[in-house]
């Protein structure tokens, strides 16, 4: 054994250790395929422009909210005001049917009093002749209970004779058919009647046919 060797005899012999602090990452190469996986759906829906989309879901409102009822007060006023409504059709509704129960009796008595007026103006020639006869004292007999009769009959039917003597001209009621002067009136009078003059109720069927007199 030489010097040599006993010299490294006598020292510790150091063991040189390698620390490397760098980290492997394991996970490195899978992150790359996800990505490259996420690469490979995008290219494949931007490929493919029919794939839906994905859809939002829509918000929607709680099941379990609370749904506003209406108040008594406010159901009080809606029922306050639909018998309003009702109340006022109602009244429209009498109102209308007044007015044509007034317009039907108006003209049924319109109508009655113009038939009633035609056959009475067919009768006046009648009504003429038994005034002449019992001007000329001619009435007398049978015929003068027929006459008295009819003249009856005739006034229950509303017809009123008019026209005597000395009686104020009036134009509207008389149709003079002779003029004099006289200092015994004092305005136009009728001085002779040569046929009376018939009206049935407001309505005149015939003037009166007079002379009149005016004053001198």
């Amino acid at each position: 054994m030489t010097a040599a060797d006993d010299e490294n005899d006598g020292q510790t012999t150091e063991r040189v250790v390698i620390r490397d602090r760098r980290k492997i990452d394991t996970k490195a190469e899978p992150k790359a395929s996800t990505a490259k996986g996420k690469a490979s759906v995008g290219a494949h829906r931007a490929a493919d422009p029919e794939e839906e989309a994905p859809k939002v879901e829509e918000e929607s409102k709680p099941a379990d909210e609370p749904v506003e009822q209406p108040t008594l007060g406010a159901e009080l006023e809606a029922l306050r005001t639909e018998l309003d409504e009702r109340t006022h059709d109602l009244q429209r509704v009498t109102a209308e049917y007044a007015n044509y129960r007034k317009r039907v009796d108006r003209d049924r008595g319109a109508a009655a009093e113009q038939t009633t007026g035609a056959v009475l103006t067919a009768l006046l020639p009648v009504l003429d002749d038994i005034d002449r006869a019992r001007e000329h004292g001619d009435l007398a007999g049978p015929f003068a209970s027929v006459a008295e009769s009819l003249t009856t009959a005739t006034g229950k039917l509303g017809l009123v004779a008019f026209g005597e003597k000395g009686d104020p001209f009036d134009p509207n009621r008389h149709e003079a058919v002779a003029h004099l002067t006289s200092a015994d009136v004092a305005e136009p009078t009728c001085v002779e009647v040569m046929r009376r003059g018939y009206t049935l109720g407001e309505r005149l069927l015939r003037p009166a046919l007079v002379a009149v007199a005016d004053p001198e």
